[in-house]
C-alpha cells in the first residue's frame, strides 16, 4: 500500500487516505508524507457528504470489504470517479486453503467456491480495475471464474535494492521469523516451528537461536517464549528490516495462504535467505532460482535451514538469487509505470469497459440496493440507541 502511494505522489496526484480503523501505535505517519488522513464511519450517511465534498478522480478500495461497505456510495455521489480495487491477496483463496489444511486433504474446487469467494469476485466485478499481487492468482480469476483480463492487472511489490549492501555471512547471527500474529498463516507457522520445526533444528545446532517478531503478540503467543531453548517470542519489531538484516536465515513454514509474501521480499530486499514451503514461496520466483531452500514438512525444513545456515557458499548464492529476483520482478520504477499507464488505459475507456461488464453492472445494482438499505437501517438503529431507545 506504501508502494502504491508513492507511485501516486510521484504523478503529482494528490492523494488523501481515508480510513475507518482505529489509530494505533504501529500507524505509518502519512502526514510526513504530504499524505492527508480522514477519519470515516461505517453505516453513516456522513460519507455522503464526505464524498461529495472531495469530488475525487480516483477511488482505491483496501480490500474487498472496504468496497462492500462504500462502494455504492462512492457509484452514488461520484459516478465519473475510477474505482480501484487493491485485493493484497485473495481472502477466498487463503481461506480455502486453510480450510483443507485443517482437514488434512487437498484443496478441491469445492472449497474456492465459499462465500467469501462470491463476495470477493463479485467486489472484483464491480471495480473498474483490480490490482492483484500474484501471477498465480491473475490467472486463477480468468481461468476458474471467468474474469475479463480487461479488469484485472497483475501487480507485485513495487521494491527497490537498498543503496548501501547488507551484512554478510559472517557478520549475522541466528535465525528469525517475522508475521502479524493475528494473521492465521503466521500464527500456524509459530505453532509448527515451536512443536515440530524448532526441536530437529536444536538437535543439529544445539546453540542455535530462534527470534520470532510480530505485531499483536496474544498471550498464548508470548508463553511459547522459551530463552533455554533458544525459541524467543520478541513481538513487534520496530524495524523490520534492521532485524532482518541482523539475521543469517529466515524462516517462513506457511502451510497455507495466498499472494506473495511480505516477509520472503524483505528477506530478499535485506540480503537474508530464506527456508519456506511451496505456499510461501509461490508467484514470487519470477521464473529465477529461488532465494533460499523449500521444504514441505517438519524434517525437510529443519535439514535445509541447518545447511543453509552452515554452508557459506550456499547461503551467498541464495542471497544473490534473491537481489536478481528483485531487481527482475520487483522493479519499482517500471511497475510504477505500469500502474499508470493502466490507470490512465482505464480512464480513457472507462464508458466502454463499464459497458461491457454487464455481469458487474448487475452486482452494482443489485448488491449497492441491498447495501444501501441495510447500512441506512444500522444507521437508524445506531441513532436510536444513542437516544438511550431500543
Amino acid at each position: 500500500m506504501l508502494s502504491l502511494l508513492e507511485t501516486f505522489l510521484e504523478q503529482g496526484w494528490q492523494v488523501i487516505y481515508a480510513t475507518p480503523a482505529v489509530r494505533t501505535d504501529h500507524m505509518v505517519d502519512l502526514a510526513a508524507m504530504d499524505i492527508q488522513t480522514s477519519e470515516i464511519t461505517l453505516n453513516d450517511s456522513s460519507f455522503d457528504d464526505y464524498i461529495c465534498d472531495l469530488n475525487p478522480d480516483i477511488v482505491m478500495f483496501d480490500r474487498f470489504m472496504m468496497e462492500e461497505q462504500f462502494g455504492w456510495r462512492v457509484e452514488k455521489h461520484c459516478p465519473d470517479a475510477l474505482r480501484i480495487l487493491d485485493t493484497e491477496d485473495l481472502h477466498f483463496l487463503r481461506q480455502a486453503r486453510h480450510k483443507a489444511y485443517t482437514k488434512k486433504r487437498e484443496l478441491t474446487k469445492a472449497d474456492m467456491r465459499s462465500d467469501v469467494a462470491k463476495r470477493e469476485i463479485a467486489s472484483i466485478l464491480r471495480s473498474d480495475l483490480t490490482l492483484i499481487i500474484s501471477q498465480w492468482e491473475y490467472e486463477l480469476l480468468q481461468k476458474e471464474f471467468g474474469v475479463d483480463q480487461r479488469l484485472l492487472l497483475q501487480l507485485p511489490f513495487l521494491l527497490e535494492l537498498p543503496d548501501s549492501p547488507p551484512p554478510g555471512y559472517h557478520e549475522r547471527e541466528h535465525f528469525m521469523s517475522i508475521g502479524n500474529f493475528r494473521h492465521a498463516p503466521n500464527w500456524d507457522a509459530v505453532l509448527w516451528l515451536k512443536e515440530q520445526i524448532w526441536p530437529l533444528i536444536r538437535a543439529q545446532i544445539p546453540d542455535a537461536q530462534l527470534h520470532i517478531y510480530g505485531a499483536y503478540p496474544p498471550p498464548k503467543a508470548t508463553k511459547l517464549h522459551n530463552p533455554d531453548k533458544g525459541f524467543h517470542v520478541l513481538g513487534w519489531a520496530k524495524d523490520a528490516n534492521s532485524v532482518m538484516r541482523q539475521a543469517k536465515v529466515c524462516l517462513a513454514p506457511l502451510r497455507f495462504g495466498a499472494g506473495i509474501k511480505g516477509k520472503l521480499a524483505e528477506a530478499m530486499l535485506n540480503g537474508t535467505p530464506n527456508v519456506t514451503t511451496g505456499v510461501g514461496a509461490e508467484a514470487m520466483a519470477c521464473g529465477l532460482e529461488w532465494s533460499g531452500l523449500i521444504g514441505e514438512n517438519a524434517q525437510d525444513i529443519a535439514d535445509q535451514a541447518v545447511k543453509l545456515y552452515q554452508d557459506e557458499n550456499l547461503w551467498q548464492h541464495c542471497q544473490q538469487n534473491g537481489f536478481d529476483i528483485i531487481r527482475t520482478g520487483y522493479n519499482k520504477v517500471s511497475l510504477g509505470e505500469k500502474l499508470i499507464d493502466a490507470i490512465e488505459n482505464q480512464v480513457e475507456n472507462l464508458e466502454e469497459i463499464r459497458n461491457d461488464n454487464f455481469t458487474g453492472a448487475m452486482l452494482r445494482h443489485h448488491h449497492h440496493k441491498s447495501t444501501q438499505y441495510m447500512a441506512q437501517w444500522i444507521e437508524a438503529k445506531n441513532k436510536l440507541k444513542g437516544q438511550g431507545l431500543k
